[in-house]
Order: C-alpha cells, then structure tokens, then sequence
C-alpha cells in the first residue's frame, strides 16, 4: 500500500488504476470523524494507493473524483446541451395580446400555477 501524498498525483494515479483494470477494480472511502480523518482507497488485487488527508479543503476535489469515477464506471459522458440561438425580445404589448388570445390567464399570487406549494387544511379537531 503506498501513500500518495499529492492530490493530483492520486487523482491521476487513480483513473489511470481504474482505466487500466475496470472490472477487477474496487474504490473505498473511510471516514473517522473522531479523527476528522479521511482515507480514500483504490485497488485491483495488484496495485493499491491511498490517500490521507485531515483537511477540508479536499472535500471538492474528493466530489470531483468521486464524479469523474463514476462517470467511468457507468460509462457515460458528461452530455453538453444544444447550444441555440436567442430569438429577438417580443415587446411586452404583443406578449400581453398573445396570452390573452390563448386563453392563458397569468397568476400573480403565489398559489400552485405559480410554482408555490398548496397548504394543507388542518385537521379538524374532535
């Protein structure tokens, strides 16, 4: 077992272990919070590397990694949305005319059709 103490190191390391291997491949991650310690691990019966860290600043690189592995092991890429092109701003008097004679009312209050939850009544008491 070895220690990688720089992140990148380990984060390349790790990819790499997985790329190499996919099946055989086991990722771990421990948590002690007694120790506010945390211990990520990576191995394929051959090759294991750990990393050990007692900071937080580590916890956004560790959600990168966990997501750049998981993309991996499902193998899926990140899908970028279409890019399209703006249409030119209607002015607000044909937006008006346009609901209207669509028989779409706005709702200016808060209620369900504008995207706020509904109350429940209470229950009546006996």
């Amino acid at each position: 077992m070895v220690y990688i103490h720089a992140w990148q190191e380990y984060q390349d390391a790790a990819e790499a272990l997985y790329l190499k291997s996919p099946t055989t491949t086991r990722y771990c991650v421990k948590w002690k919070s007694s120790e506010g310690k945390l211990v990520l691990k990576i191995t394929d019966n051959i090759t294991c590397i750990k990393f050990k860290t007692y900071s937080s600043i580590f916890l956004n690189r560790f959600e990168a990694l966990n997501l750049s592995l998981m993309e991996k092991m499902q193998n899926r890429r990140k899908v970028e949305p279409p890019q399209t092109i703006p249409e030119p701003a209607a002015p607000a008097a044909n937006v008006a005319e346009a609901a209207a004679s669509s028989g779409v009312t706005p709702s200016a209050s808060g209620g369900p059709a504008a995207g706020g939850v509904k109350k429940k009544k209470p229950k009546k008491k006996k």
